[in-house]
């Protein structure tokens, strides 16, 4: 622990004190996060910080506005970017399955599938 207080004596402080941690800093601190068996509670204590402070420089990796080195001990699982699978589209389904043809009070229900020319002369009939 030593090591880590002789470290943090020459981190440069601003004149309110705080700390000015270097973004590279930064990004070390982020990824040592990253590796297996670490925490961010873990790594915030090694280094004197709030935990808080160590997650909102996470989120600034994430957003990419952090170059993370790569530390030993870190994983990285490898992305593997696939072309989407087509979607099939539904097929048209017909409102009814069935067609009215209507004349007054007679009503002749007919088969949705009944061609037009069939339709036409039982209409031609029903007009007469």
């Amino acid at each position: 622990m030593g090591a880590i207080s002789e470290f943090l004596a020459s981190v440069p402080r601003r004149a309110d004190g705080k700390r000015n941690w270097p973004p590279e800093l930064k990004a070390r601190i982020v990824a040592e996060t990253l590796i297996e068996g670490e925490t961010v509670n873990a790594v915030a204590k090694r280094y004197e910080l709030i935990p808080s402070t160590v997650s909102d420089w996470r989120r600034m990796a994430r957003q990419g506005k952090l170059v993370l080195p790569n530390l030993d001990g870190m994983g990285f699982v490898p992305v593997e970017i696939e072309a989407p699978a087509p979607v099939a589209q539904p097929l048209p389904t017909p409102f009814s399955s069935t067609l009215d043809v209507i004349k007054g009070d007679v009503t002749v229900r007919l088969d949705a599938a009944t061609p037009a020319a069939r339709i036409a002369e039982i209409a031609k009939a029903l007009s007469s």
